[in-house]
């Protein structure tokens, strides 16, 4: 299963061809208005109707006064899927409980209180599934949020001609860049001054995810930097993190190692990379002609048609929505 319910066409009277990818970092909201594609699709520019790339400068306090600046100096339309940060959301690992699947979400409010700081009476959540070792206990991941915090960014978000369809994590809009494959592959995957997540995706499903620490600085540093100790820490740890996929998972080993670090020196990084690794290494392609707006990788992703995750609009505003 997908993180985060699917909605059962609830805007299919009213679906828009434009696209709003909107992440909310620990600097501020940034945000991309695309018209509808398909992954990889070429579309002809001459029709476009609007296509804009920005960043509102914010902190965590201040996200809905952001959006509403991004309402008031652009003209804001269509569908919008909004990117929590890692602050905004927690992801636990937990047995999946034996309940039927009407009853799971509920059961799982109860089931991870004491794992995260959310009241369960105050929790938004849903769950992917997990790999599970032969013989062992079926696992899901879950992932929450605060429902009090969310609905304020719905409602500062669905003004004017714009609806939320979706809420999502920066790990699964990443993952939304990559075409389905059967292999997997390792994503090394930063938003401007964060923290560089991994993850390991295999026809458009997540197997496994990692938040890295001490590389959000990562564009400031030198070519000497990156050659003497940082690189050499990152690939310590993609390589941890695949000897836990390949062994203690019992996966395939993955095909190729794939980048997108919106920093001046990626391809240093990349070219480092490739000397330390087994697998091919290269830069992560995003769909044309977006691919030369780096930074804005991970609003792209939520913006492609293909991201279909998302918290039912109507429980988190109170509002309904006629089809």
């Amino acid at each position: 299963m997908s993180f985060i319910t699917k909605i059962s066409q609830i805007f299919s009277k009213k679906n828009s061809s434009q696209r709003l990818g909107i992440a909310f970092q620990q600097k501020g909201v940034s945000l991309c208005s695309i018209p509808l594609q398909k992954l990889n699709s070429l579309i002809d520019t001459d029709k476009i109707d609007q296509v804009f790339f920005t960043f509102e400068k914010a902190n965590s306090s201040y996200f809905s006064k952001a959006i509403q600046a991004l309402h008031a100096n652009c003209e804001l339309k269509g569908i919008a899927t909004l990117v929590l940060n890692e602050a905004q959301s927690e992801v636990v690992q937990v047995d999946k409980p034996n309940v039927a699947d009407n009853e799971l979400n509920s059961a799982l409010k109860w089931q991870i209180k004491d794992l995260v700081t959310i009241s369960p009476t105050n929790m938004v959540l849903d769950y992917y599934d997990a790999p599970t070792l032969a013989g062992g206990q079926e696992k899901i991941n879950v992932v929450c949020a605060p429902l009090d915090e969310l609905r304020k960014l719905v409602t500062a978000t669905e003004q004017g001609m714009v609806k939320v369809s979706a809420i999502t994590t920066q790990e699964f809009a990443f993952a939304n860049l990559l075409p389905p494959q059967n292999d997997a592959h390792l994503l090394v995957c930063q938003q401007p001054n964060e923290e560089i997540v991994l993850i390991i995706v295999k026809q458009k499903q997540i197997f496994f995810q990692r938040r890295l620490r001490g590389f959000a600085q990562i564009a400031t540093k030198t070519v000497e930097e990156l050659s003497s100790t940082v690189i050499d820490d990152l690939s310590l740890e993609i390589q941890r993190s695949t000897d836990y996929f390949e062994r203690q998972l019992k996966q395939a080993p993955i095909k190729s190692i794939k980048v997108l670090l919106p920093i001046e020196l990626e391809h240093v990084v990349v070219e480092k990379l490739v000397e330390n690794s087994a697998v091919p290494v290269s830069m992560l392609e995003l769909p044309r002609p977006y691919h030369q707006h780096r930074e804005f990788g991970v609003v792209i992703g939520a913006s492609l048609q293909d991201v279909t995750y998302s918290v039912d609009a109507e429980a988190l505003t109170g509002a309904r929505y006629d089809n």
